[in-house]
């Protein structure tokens, strides 16, 4: 393989990364909390899109209640656009010829 080879095979690369944060930046996932009591939508590039909650959670006396609910439907949230990310890189790197344990630049 001569560097000219190389050097064409890292531009598809890169252009193939930049779809794929494209793609991630549109792509949303829900997390959720206390049965669906609390729910956040946020992209796979981590930006929240939308919360919900339900009136029947709003309780002036237990505000630590809600705030639990809230950061485990963010925490739920983010783990599914973790594993949208790893299931998405590997798909990438599957079309590319590329070993699934390949490290790419993020």
């Amino acid at each position: 393989m001569d560097i000219q080879q190389i050097m064409q095979q890292a531009q598809v690369m890169q252009r193939k990364m930049e779809q794929m944060q494209a793609k991630l930046g549109e792509m949303e996932v829900e997390g959720a909390a206390g049965g669906g009591l609390v729910t956040i939508t946020m992209t796979c590039k981590g930006s929240v899109e939308n919360v919900r909650i339900a009136p029947s959670v709003v309780d002036p006396s237990d505000v630590e209640m809600l705030e639990d609910l809230i950061k485990a439907a963010f925490n739920d949230a983010k783990a599914k656009a973790d594993q949208t990310l790893a299931e998405e890189t590997q798909r990438m790197m599957a079309e590319m010829g590329l070993p699934s344990n390949f490290q790419l630049p993020f």
